[in-house]
Formats: structure tokens, C-alpha cells, sequence
């Protein structure tokens, strides 16, 4: 892949501790000055050292890199936590060579093109003066520098953002800031929102959250915050897409994976600022979505053609040239929106179906299709009839579902097969018949589950599954939802179960496309743990982050009558086969 989606790839630091950014800028950072510019012997060649000056008076490094010729030119910038001069590896690059040679590479990709490269400590890192935490100063800091970036006297006063993972995301933090010189950005695997990321469905991503977070040395007090941080409130939202992306008034070209950890942050993005943006921001973004993970995928399905195209970073050009360079060419006469469709990927046998597809807008036309829960496990196009038709199981917290597969960043991730999961009565498996034709889905996947449970609080978990005719279960997407949140998030949101009771639980599963070909199967897979990747709910009715009581097995039932029809929702594209 390409230099931005190499960069998405190496960060959990988007899940862990982001807590929020003040708020919006009270005044521009035209006084923001720089110290001379510095060399120093772990700078990569050809760069030089300027600080720059926030408005609280920290001052922060970046690594300047110039095109040959005479300025100014435009200015691209990645604002990142991961040390604009490189992490240091001792053990397979203990003089540092390569380290520098990849930070040179990396440069070149933007002063070949024409425009000097700006690699920016945030605050806290590497050789940037203030203390670190994460995200909680991007969108001052990020106003700050790109006005920074503007003054100096290399830049012609045009700036552009770029940067995958944790530097999407202070991409995405600078751009609500509205700085007046920043005229577009290319953001890579970034979240909408970090509180429904780390908490989907309000349960809390166990691994790739408190995992990460113990593994760095947070200690255990911090991790149990963390576990209570699952409601809304103000200190996530001062820094969430979500709630002020409406002050964007950029273009943007945003980059996902189909199964990446910020899946749903690329493509809820792009949909917000098309369609409802600000002036500047609406009708002028643009979205690609790839079939790739949060790292390498695991499993036994592949996607090679994605890699030939190697488009991620020809487009990042193009998107800078037209927008910081006035060069005509074309880009924003195309489809904004470019998607991979995937098919049948096992190894060596890659369906020609698998292609690249573009569209007017994100998600493609398409029809809502429901398959609806049997009790003898079949997905059926039939609505169904009677009543009290349902099937329970015992969920106990102590022998949770393993984990296989998923939108994972620290373990293995992609569409693993679901078989290595043996049948257990707390696994419920629904599939369709052998298909008689494709059925092509392109959009947002949900399952409206009626659930129940002897309890006051628990979990259920979906994944949507394609069953290959040789038996391989693929994960697709996966998704919980924890019953006290089901209508929400906010305080009086909050409901406790009714033990007993039937409820709709609609479970988001976020977005995909793919192709379920002929002779393969449609499933849905239900169960109540999906443990390391999800926290396992002691089904006590305890807030979030108590343990005063002692985990209990919980009677669940999915319902399944004219009155409470589970389904699984497909976006259907050619619903008629046409």
C-alpha cells in the first residue's frame, strides 16, 4: 500500500485514552513564532528543525523538508504522536539507517510532487515541549501550526493535512478548528466518534482498549476509569467528529477499510460533510474504501487486486494538487465515492467479482432486504407467523465465546473463519439456503434482534457471516450491543431489562460491500460474548466498571414471532437480479 495507509496501520492510540480537545480556537495564531531552524544529528537528511510557537507558549518541533528550487511552495503537514524522527530499534536498526531512510522516502512522496513536507511532533512527543495526552490538545495545536506553517517563508500560505490512524485523527481535530490557511486534508483510517469506536454498542473493546493501555504500563486505576467511561458526556464530545464536524469547511478525502478498527469513521465522515457540511466541506469530499484491516489480514481469504491498484497514493497527489495548487485535473469531475466489492477471496481462488465500483454518494442506491430469524436456524425472505416462537441459551461469563476474527488492531483481524468456534449451545448459527443467485449488498448492515433475559442487563452479539460452499465461515462484520443501552447513551437513556421481557435490541454492524455468490450461504451468527475483543458482561446489573458482585449465568432468548420478528437488514443492491 501506499505511504498514508502504511502510516493508518501502525496506531492504537485512537481507541485508548482519548479523552477530548478544548474547544474551538478563541483567536488565530498569527503570533505563534519560530526558533531558528536546527540541526541536530538524529535529523533524517535533508530536513531541518523549526519549532513553533503555540499559543500557551509551548513550542513545538517539526521536521521541515523543501523541494529543489526556489519557494514558496504549498505545505503538507502530518501532525503525528509517533516521533517525526522515528522510533528507535536497537535490535534491527541500531545505527538508525533505516529508520532515516524510510522518514527520507517518506518526504520524497511530497517534495517530488512540489511541496514541502511538514513531520510535526504533537505536544508531548518526541522532541515537542508540553505534556502528553492524547488528542486532548490537537484542535488548538492544530490550528496553531497549520497558521504556523502559513507564515513561514517557504510556504506560499496553502496547507494541506495528511495522516492515517492517530494522525487522522489530528488531522480531522485541526480541521474542526477552521484555521484559515488550511485548504484540504487526506485522512486515513480515522474514527466519526472515539466513544462509539472504543465502545460499540456501549461495550467496551477489551483488547485493543485496556489491552493496549496495560500493555504501555497505564496502571489499573486508569484501566477501571476507562471501564466506567462508557456514557455520553460532555468530555468525549468536546473533540468528537460527531458533534463538530459541522464547523469543517474543507475538502477531504477519506480512506477506510472494510475491515479496519475506524471502518464506520471514514464513511460516516464522508456522508456527514457531502451532504450536510459547511460551505467548503459540502459536495467536495471524496471517499475510497479498500478491503484491508488495521494491519495485515488473518485468515484464509485475500485481496491482491486492492494492491495493484495503488491508488491511495496517486490520489493523495492528485487531491493536493487540485486543491493546494489549482491544477485542473480532473479528479473533482469523478465519482466521489470509489468502493471495493468484494467476492470470493479464498487464497489462489480470487472471484472476478471482486472489483473496484464507484457512486454518486455513499451508501449506493439500494433496498432494505430483511432475513428473518427461524427457530430452526434458516435466514427466510418469509416474515414470520404465531406466537412465543423463540430459542434460549445460558450465557455464563466465565466460558465466554472466543474471539476469531474481526475489526481488531493488537491480534489477529479480518475475516477469519468461524468454524474454529465449535457448535455450543450458546452459539447460535442462522444461515440462508444455498443461494440460487448472487445477492449483492453495498451500505449499512444492521439486525433488529428481539431479545430477552432473566436479568436487569446483559449482552447479545451479531456477525454477519459468508458461508463458502466448501464450509469456510467468513466474518464480515460484528458487532454487540449491551441491553441498558439500547435506546442510548445519554444518562436518561439508560434502561434496565425487565427480566423476562422481549425488547428490541437494533444492533449496528456498520458498513460493507460484498458480494454473496452463487452457492454460497447468508448467515447470522448470535451469541451474547466475543471475548478477548469485547468485555464480557457478569450479567449483575452493575454500572460499568463495578465488581462488588459475583458474575452470573443469564437465561437470554432471541424472539422470533409475528409480534417480535428478528431480522438481519442487507442493503440489497439489484434486489430483482437485474
Amino acid at each position: 500500500m501506499s505511504k498514508p495507509i502504511h502510516l493508518a496501520l501502525a496506531s492504537a492510540l485512537a481507541l485508548t485514552l482519548a479523552t477530548a480537545a478544548a474547544g474551538a480556537p478563541a483567536k488565530p495564531a498569527a503570533e505563534a513564532v519560530a526558533a531558528a531552524p536546527y540541526r541536530w544529528p538524529g535529523l533524517a537528511p535533508g530536513a531541518v528543525e523549526e519549532m513553533a510557537a503555540m499559543r500557551d507558549g509551548v513550542k513545538l518541533a517539526a521536521n521541515v523538508f523543501k523541494p529543489a528550487g526556489t519557494g514558496p511552495w504549498p505545505v503538507v503537514m502530518t501532525r503525528t504522536p509517533y516521533l517525526k524522527d522515528g522510533r528507535i530499534d536497537k535490535e534491527h536498526d541500531p545505527d538508525g539507517s533505516k529508520r532515516r531512510e524510510a522518514l527520507v522516502k517518506q518526504a520524497k512522496h511530497y517534495t517530488d510532487a512540489g511541496f514541502v513536507y511538514v513531520l510535526q511532533d504533537v505536544r508531548g512527543k518526541g522532541r515537542s515541549q508540553g505534556f502528553y495526552a492524547a488528542f486532548e490538545n490537537d484542535v488548538e495545536d492544530g490550528y496553531d501550526s497549520v497558521e504556523w506553517a502559513a507564515a513561514r517563508p517557504w510556504s506560499n500560505g496553502k496547507v494541506g493535512l495528511s495522516g492515517g490512524s492517530a494522525m487522522g485523527i489530528t488531522a480531522n481535530e485541526a480541521a474542526m478548528a477552521a484555521p484559515p490557511h488550511l485548504k484540504a486534508a487526506y485522512v486515513v483510517v480515522a474514527p466519526y466518534d472515539l466513544m462509539q469506536n472504543s465502545y460499540m454498542g456501549g461495550v467496551l473493546k477489551e483488547k485493543d482498549v485496556l489491552g493496549w493501555s496495560k500493555g504501555q504500563g497505564v496502571s489499573d486505576e486508569v484501566l477501571n476509569t476507562q471501564r466506567r467511561r462508557v456514557g455520553d458526556d460532555i468530555f468525549w464530545n468536546r473533540a468528537a467528529m460527531s458533534t463538530n464536524r459541522k464547523y469543517i469547511q474543507i475538502p477531504i478525502y477519506n480512506v477506510g477499510g472494510w475491515y479496519d478498527i475506524f471502518d464506520h469513521g471514514n464513511v460516516s465522515n464522508f456522508e456527514y460533510l457531502q451532504n450536510h457540511g459547511a460551505k467548503g466541506a459540502r459536495g467536495n469530499q471524496k471517499l475510497l474504501m479498500g478491503p484491508f484491516g488495521h494491519g495485515a489480514l488473518s485468515g484464509d481469504l485475500e485481496y491482491p487486486g486492492f494492491d495493484r491498484l495503488n491508488l491511495a497514493g496517486d490520489q493523495e497527489l492528485r487531491w493536493f494538487d487540485y486543491w493546494l495548487k489549482g491544477v485542473d485535473n480532473g479528479i473533482m469531475d469523478e465519482p466521489p465515492v470509489g468502493y471495493y466489492m468484494m467476492a470470493g477471496a479464498e487464497k489462489g481462488q480470487l472471484s472476478p467479482k471482486n472489483r473496484l465500483l464507484t457512486s454518486a454518494n455513499w451508501p449506493p442506491a439500494n433496498r432494505e432486504v430483511r432475513y428473518y430469524l427461524t427457530p430452526d436456524k434458516v435466514l427466510s425472505g418469509k416474515a414470520p407467523s404465531g406466537d412465543g416462537v423463540k430459542v434460549s441459551y445460558r450465557f455464563d461469563p466465565a466460558d465466554p465465546v472466543p474471539t476469531v476474527g474481526g475489526a481488531n488492531l493488537t491480534f489477529e483481524r479480518g475475516p477469519m473463519d468461524q468454524r474454529a468456534i465449535p457448535a455450543r449451545q450458546d452459539y447460535l448459527r442462522f444461515q440462508t439456503p444455498a443461494l440460487d443467485k448472487d445477492v449483492t449488498i453495498a451500505g449499512p448492515v444492521k439486525v433488529e434482534l428481539y431479545g430477552a433475559t432473566d436479568g436487569l442487563d446483559t449482552d447479545f452479539m451479531a456477525k454477519l457471516v459468508d458461508v463458502y460452499p466448501d464450509g469456510y465461515e467468513a466474518l464480515v462484520l460484528d458487532a454487540p450491543v449491551r441491553a441498558r443501552f439500547r435506546h442510548g447513551r445519554m444518562p436518561d437513556d439508560v434502561r434496565m431489562m425487565t427480566p423476562g421481557a422481549p425488547e428490541e435490541l437494533d444492533i449496528d454492524l456498520w458498513s460493507t460491500a460484498i458480494t454473496f455468490e452463487k452457492g454460497h450461504r447468508i448467515a447470522l451468527h448470535i451469541t451474547s460474548s466475543n471475548s478477548p475483543r469485547f468485555e464480557v458482561n457478569p450479567n449483575t446489573g452493575e454500572a460499568p466498571g463495578e465488581h462488588r458482585q459475583a458474575p452470573r449465568v443469564a437465561a437470554n432468548t432471541v424472539y422470533m414471532d409475528a409480534a417480535h420478528p428478528s431480522a438481519l437488514v442487507l442493503p440489497v443492491v439489484y434486489p430483482d437480479g437485474k
